[in-house]
Formats: C-alpha cells, sequence, structure tokens
C-alpha cells in the first residue's frame, strides 16, 4: 500500500493496519458497521495527531486529509459484495471531516491565546486577539470597551458563539486601519515552532477525545427523550436490526407501554433479531413479513427506522425495505421518525440514483433454492433475468418526518473538507 501524503513511517503504519482491517482482509480484526467504523477512525486520528511533526496548521491539515483519503479508498467501492459486510461505510469521512473541523477550530483558539502577552495590556491589538472571557495577569486597570469600529472579528468558532456574532456577518464588520507594529509588539505575534508542536496537542487530543466520548455514548444519547416520542398504547413500525432504534424503544419502554411490529427484511432477516431482542426486554413485539407492511400500516401510530447516511439535502439511505415502509407510512398519513448518531450526517449528496444501490448483495440471497426452474418445472433462461439485490434503499426527504440524533444539528464539517 502507498500511502500518499505519509512520510511518518509510525503513522503510516498506524494507516495501513486500519486501512487493511477496512478491506476486510485481516478476518478476526475487521472493522464492520458505521459505529465500530467510526470508532476505530477517530482513535486512528489521536494516533496520528499524537505522533505528527508539524510546525503550521496547514501541516496537520494536510496530514490528516491524506490520512482520510488512504482511508476512504480502503473500503469496498460498491457493487458485487463479497460477503453482507462487504459495503461502503460514510462514516469513515464524515469523522475525519469532523476531526478537521476542530483541529482548525482548537488551534486557532491556542495560537490566539498564545498570542497574548499579559505585560502589554495596552496593545489594542493583542487584546483583541483573545477569546471573548480571556483574562490577564496584569495589576493594570481595565482598557474601556473598544467601540464597534475597531472591533477585530474572532476567527474560531466558540469566539463566535460567545460573541453572539454569525460568521457570515464578520466580513461586514468595519475592519480598523492596520496600525504599524513596534519591533517589540511584533516579538509576541511570532510563536515558535514548540509551541506549535508541543503546547497545541494536548488541546487538539483533548477535542478528539471528546468526539470518541459522544461516540461511545451515541445510542444512549439518542434514546435519553424517547418517552416525549413514544406514547403509550401506541404500535410502532420498525424495519431491519437498528442498535440506535432499539436503544430508543427499550428506553421508552421503561416509562411506556406499547407494541412494536418488526418487519422480517428480507432477504437478511435481520428484523428478527430486533424482534428476539425486544421481546426479552418485555416489549410487546410482533414480527411480520415484508409483504404485509402496507396492510397493517393504517392500524401504526409511528413508524421509526435507522439510517445508515443520512445526506446533505435530507434524504437517507438506510435498509432494503425502509422505502416501503416510509412510502406506505406516506400513503396513510403515519409519520415517519428516523433515529441515528450524528456521525451519519454526511455532506455528499445522492444524485444519481432513485435508490441507493450502489451496494449490492448476492443474488442467490434473493432467488434461494430451485430459482433456476419455474413453477411447471421448465429451465428458466437466466440471460433473460436480471436480479437485483441492493443492501440500502434511497429515501427521499420527503418522506421523513422527524430526525433525531444525539447533538443539535450545526455546522460540523467544513466546506474545504467535503472532498478530502
Amino acid at each position: 500500500m502507498s500511502s500518499s501524503g505519509i512520510k511518518d513511517k509510525t503513522i503510516r503504519k498506524y494507516v495501513e493496519g486500519l486501512a487493511a482491517r477496512l478491506r476486510r482482509r485481516q478476518a478476526l480484526s475487521q472493522v464492520v458497521g458505521s459505529h465500530a467504523t467510526a470508532i476505530e477512525t477517530v482513535k486512528l486520528l489521536r494516533q496520528v495527531v499524537s505522533a505528527a511533526k508539524f510546525t503550521s496548521l496547514d501541516q496537520l491539515v494536510q496530514l490528516v486529509r491524506a490520512v482520510g483519503r488512504e482511508l476512504v479508498a480502503a473500503q469496498p467501492k460498491g457493487g458485487q459484495a463479497r460477503d453482507s459486510y462487504d459495503r461502503r461505510e460514510y462514516s469513515v469521512g464524515n469523522t475525519v471531516r469532523k476531526v478537521l473541523r476542530l483541529i482548525r477550530e482548537e488551534y486557532n483558539a491556542a495560537l490566539a491565546t498564545a498570542t497574548i502577552s499579559p505585560s502589554h495590556p495596552s496593545t489594542p491589538s493583542m487584546r483583541t486577539a483573545a477569546l471573548p472571557g480571556a483574562t490577564s495577569s496584569s495589576s493594570s486597570s481595565p482598557l474601556p470597551p473598544q467601540s464597534s469600529s475597531t472591533f477585530n472579528p474572532p476567527t474560531s468558532l466558540s469566539s463566535f458563539v460567545l460573541l453572539g456574532l454569525p460568521r457570515s456577518n464578520a466580513e461586514h464588520v468595519e475592519q480598523p486601519h492596520p496600525q504599524p507594529l513596534s519591533r517589540q509588539t511584533s516579538s509576541f505575534l511570532e510563536v515558535s515552532d514548540d509551541f506549535k508542536a508541543v503546547s497545541v496537542k494536548p488541546a487538539l487530543i483533548g477535542a478528539i477525545e471528546e468526539v470518541i466520548d459522544d461516540l461511545e455514548t451515541v445510542y444512549e444519547n439518542v434514546a435519553k427523550n424517547a418517552r416525549d416520542h413514544i406514547h403509550s398504547d401506541e404500535i410502532i413500525l420498525t424495519i431491519g436490526h437498528s442498535n440506535t432504534v432499539e436503544a430508543f424503544l427499550k428506553s421508552a419502554a421503561h416509562y411506556r407501554k406499547f407494541t412494536v411490529i418488526v418487519a422480517e427484511t428480507a432477504p437478511s432477516f435481520s428484523g428478527r433479531e430486533l424482534a428476539e431482542s425486544l421481546s426479552a426486554d418485555g416489549i410487546t413485539t410482533v414480527l411480520v413479513p415484508d409483504s404485509c407492511i402496507f396492510a397493517l400500516m393504517s392500524r401504526v401510530n409511528k413508524v421509526i427506522l435507522g439510517a445508515h447516511a443520512v445526506l446533505a439535502n435530507g434524504g437517507v439511505f438506510a435498509i432494503a425495505g425502509t422505502l416501503l415502509a416510509a412510502s406506505a407510512a406516506k400513503a396513510h398519513a403515519t409519520p415517519v421518525v428516523i433515529c441515528t448518531g450524528q456521525y451519519k450526517f454526511t455532506p455528499l449528496w445522492n444524485l444519481y440514483h432513485e435508490f441507493a444501490a450502489v451496494d449490492f448483495g448476492d443474488p442467490n440471497e434473493v432467488l434461494g433454492s430451485g430459482w433456476d426452474a419455474d413453477v411447471s418445472g421448465d429451465a428458466i433462461d437466466m440471460d433473460q433475468v436480471d436480479v437485483v439485490n441492493p443492501y440500502f434503499d434511497y429515501v427521499k426527504p420527503e418522506l421523513v418526518d422527524v430526525l433525531i440524533t444525539n447533538d443539535l444539528v450545526k455546522e460540523t464539517y467544513d466546506d474545504e473538507d467535503v472532498d478530502l
């Protein structure tokens, strides 16, 4: 494997190890599922940042982007799959994009703080570079508030939040006329390489640790408000086996009595696993074949579904059969709720497919035994038959009523990282 843009041998070793697991070449340690993939990706990025040697923000960003490209390229590219786990995980790119944004925020915030000299409180340019709430150790009296004509907009997202100033308005704020800096003042703006390589790393690693914590508690955080969405004696329909939906339903069951109808989800029949799990937890559960979804929808109060990816336009990639359930719900004016973690939000669009059939399973899973003969026993010319077994459906945004996630939907990625 050639890790383009990754020169450090230690970092390259880390990347090649996870890339091999994403390629499914190491069966005993393969990474399966969006959640596990996201956690492994962010843990790798923590190792990369810890081992990286950089003297500027751009160097670190380019390194992380190179790592992201290698991991994305290591995934299956769609088409005929080798096994039921051999499909693309969008969470890899999503996690890399989120970490890149955090790196920029933390680096710029730390850099702005480091350029402030407590022995020169009277330097306006030094004070305006500080984050809101920053204090000086100097005993001199504080400067009076500056007028808007001398306001210097901060560069980090946290600064804008604290000041109540959206970034889009920053360009409209009048900038002060640049003043020549004295030699003594200029020296405080020069940040050494030691600061960049050593002092910034703890803040960056701390921010990445927060992402890991969020991922490890994503199911609990999505499910914590489940009782506000499910009411007593309701009939809920779901399809497939989503860990997020399972945690959501079990959390609501602590406060409400309700019934869950689970579609089998052929040909994987993953719905059976969910039905067994819910039933074992004391939830009234009914397992039905997929063909019954439309007939039962008139009795359903709410459809709760999981997602493989949430696209930029609000559309959803979800397990095959989800489109059937969402369309039936639309016909009966039944609300459709999507439960998913924020790490599945992707800036990508579905521009070319009416369904999410970029990942296909084995056609034999659909045909079953005896597929090469009709009811009369005559052989079927399979050259005239196209058998499609997509893993995922594309559910258009107009079919989704509510989307529940573990965090506020805010600016998670930077525009320049859409294409890693």
